[in-house]
């Protein structure tokens, strides 16, 4: 929203500042999650709030609301910078190609029509998931933010002729309503992404910063137009009527406006160090919380004699702030390409230098480009810009500029088209998951005797007990001999997991034919006891679980406890270690080794040991293993089972042992 076209722009001191704080919350959130900003997505809303407040500030100073006008300043605005992001990183992701392709051209169409947010929505995408993530994902916020544009002005001319206070009452009607939409849409419709990228639903910032305009519209200076003309008198002089001065400022309300926006400021950045990790219930209290603080800042650093104001913009946040847009635009989408040509699967686990490798390519390419980009298309205007390429003179540099500007971007288009052409359809994890769904699929559609066990003929009863081996009578007095340990095979196999026991599953039924597998995606160990009983009700229960299910959170020992219990004496549990560039990892690990320990009959499997240093057995996320990576998973599984059988032959060595003295046989002395 801007002003009309000969309206000078304006300036509120604090602001630069205030966008400093918040792109520094967000790029620390993505870039360096080590630190600790476990919220620093909340920054997000900070733009959303200052945003709101600077293009109605602005419509509502002029002389009169130009729609037209205000249009073409936000696209000089916004449009240079993303277009030369698209281009240079699409061609960067051509380059390094593999699942960094995945969506582009959805993600190209969505950016350069202002609706990224609601066509990833219609894509299905899950904004708070770590695993994959799109090349520009960070665009839904200028999608809601451009939209915001598009409609604000609009709305404005219809609010033009109503009092201040109707629309200081309508302003906070419509960010309430706002934020009641995102509550009802994360607690009743259990759907934090639509309630995260809507515009509707999350409108309140950018609504709450208008009203803090419509609030503070009367400290706005009067249109000359609005002046009376003087008398003039005989001889003519004309008589000047000076403006009233303004109401002075005391120093005590300087102190307490200065305050107030300090403890703001300071509750802000507390709020991005706490443990807010969306998504859940409870995100919408500190979005909200996030956008009432911004306004009270900006309220104490734009009143007239601030202290905070000119504090907030001080010569470092002032050129961060300045430069917070190509800050914002570029930091994820290097963030991505880094990572993708490191192979360093999900974000979390991108080294530390990669980090500030990252980092300090955002800034060059954001000061690059505010400089020879954005400065230039706002001064002078798209033709303006282009044209200045051509100056009068005949000098080389003259000359070759134009040319070198017109190759750039002539390779850079063809390379994004190629990028958005050749693009996979899904990921490396999508695809083995997949894969491991259909290796499930023909099992049980196309059985075969040679394959897969009849459970009458060939699959011990549920409620029988393994038997590894058996221990002969002795024939003749002395101790009985060692049993021969026999391994679990298919048949007496139940598997529980999560999509990487999935992904496993061609593996697992090339080892075990007839393995029992129920795995779906986004399991968590919770779930054990439901999936375990339904099993053990349905009598589909078999002598050895292997469970897998440490991918995605915690364990809960109570849930452990609870399968032992479904278990009973008469069948064995076999613990699968997760793998995966999580942090909670090996929190996990630690605790099914832990539990492991502390019950004889439970073995562990230890995947992770198995599958660390050999990524290339896993597709790109590091976590979901391919064809070979599902081999080495049954693998793994395997050689516990034999672990677990040796065990059992001993057991059942030692009772025999037990037995064979407690009768009194007594080995001959030889003669």
């Amino acid at each position: 929203m801007a002003v009309s076209a000969s309206s000078p722009p304006a300036r509120f001191a604090g602001l630069d500042g205030l966008r400093a704080l918040a792109v520094t919350f967000v790029i620390t959130y993505h870039l360096f999650p080590s630190a600790g900003m476990r919220s620093g997505y909340l920054g997000v809303d900070v733009f959303f709030v200052i945003s709101g407040f600077l293009i109605t500030a602005l419509l509502l100073r002029a002389d009169r609301i130009d729609v037209p006008a205000f249009w073409i300043r936000r696209a000089r605005r916004l449009l240079p910078a993303l277009g030369l992001v698209i281009l240079l990183c699409c061609s960067a992701a051509w380059i390094i190609g593999g699942d960094v392709l995945v969506g582009l051209g959805r993600q190209v169409a969505g950016a350069v029509t202002f609706s990224a947010n609601w066509t990833s929505l219609v894509a299905g995408e899950d904004y708070f998931s770590a695993d994959s993530p799109e090349l520009f994902r960070n665009f839904w916020s200028l999608a809601v933010e451009e939209q915001f544009y598009v409609l604000w002005p609009l709305v404005l001319l219809v609010l033009a002729r109503a009092m201040r206070p109707w629309r200081v009452m309508l302003g906070v009607f419509a960010a309430a309503l706002s934020t009641v939409w995102m509550t009802m849409l994360v607690v009743i419709g259990s759907d934090p992404t639509r309630a995260y990228f809507g515009t509707d639903s999350h409108a309140f910032g950018l609504l709450l910063g208008a009203t803090l305009a419509f609030v503070l519209e009367p400290g706005r200076p009067a249109p000359p137009a609005a002046a009376a003309p003087s008398p003039v008198l005989d001889g003519g002089w004309r008589v000047v009527t000076l403006p009233p001065p303004p109401a002075p400022v005391s120093a005590r309300q300087r102190v307490r406006g200065a305050v107030l926006g300090v403890t703001g400021a300071a509750a802000l950045t507390g709020l991005v160090w706490l443990t807010l990790q969306p998504p859940g219930p409870f995100i919408v209290g500190p979005l909200a919380l996030t956008a009432v603080l911004t306004a009270v800042v900006i309220a104490c650093a734009v009143s007239r004699h601030s202290w905070l104001g000119p504090a907030l913009d001080v010569a470092p946040l002032r050129w961060v702030g300045e430069r917070s847009y190509g800050l914002y635009l570029w930091h994820w989408p290097v963030l991505v390409l880094v990572a993708a040509a490191l192979s360093a699967g999900p974000l979390e686990a991108l080294p530390l230098w990669a980090a500030g490798l990252a980092l300090a390519i955002t800034v060059v390419a954001a000061a690059l480009s505010y400089r020879f980009v954005e400065m230039p298309v706002r001064r002078l205007g798209f033709r303006g810009a282009i044209g200045s390429l051509r100056t009068v003179g005949v000098s080389r540099r003259q000359v070759l500029a134009p040319g070198a500007v017109l190759l750039a971007a002539v390779v850079t288009i063809g390379a994004t088209a190629a990028a958005v052409v050749s693009a996979p359809a899904v990921t490396s994890a999508e695809e083995a998951v997949a894969a491991g769904r259909e290796a499930l699929r023909e099992s049980l559609e196309a059985p075969t005797e040679a394959t897969v066990p009849s459970p009458a003929a060939e699959a011990p009863d549920a409620a029988d007990p393994p038997a590894p081996a058996t221990v002969p009578a002795p024939t003749t007095p002395g101790p009985p001999a060692p049993p021969v340990p026999t391994p679990a095979t298919g048949g007496e196999i139940t598997a529980v997991g999560d999509s990487v026991m999935l992904a496993s599953a061609g593996g697992l039924l090339a080892r075990f034919p007839g393995i029992q597998i129920d795995a779906q995606v986004s399991r968590q160990m919770w779930s054990a006891p439901g999936i375990v009983r339904a099993l053990a009700d349905a009598g589909a229960l078999r002598p050895y679980l292997v469970l897998a299910l440490g991918t995605n959170g915690s364990i809960d020992p109570g849930a452990l406890d609870e399968v032992r219990q479904i278990l009973g004496p008469d069948r064995r549990l076999v613990l699968v270690t997760a793998f995966a560039p999580r942090s909670w990892i090996p929190g996990v690990n630690a605790d099914l080794a832990a539990y492991a320990a502390a019950h004889p009959g439970v073995l562990l499997a230890d995947w992770s040991t198995a599958i660390a240093g050999r990524s290339d057995l896993l597709a790109g996320d590091h976590i979901h293993p391919g064809a070979s990576g599902g081999a080495v998973f049954a693998d793994v599984v395997a050689a516990t089972l034999t672990q677990l059988a040796e065990r059992m032959a001993r057991e059942q060595y030692l009772v025999a042992l037990r037995e064979y003295y407690a009768n009194g046989w007594v080995r001959p002395i030889p003669q």
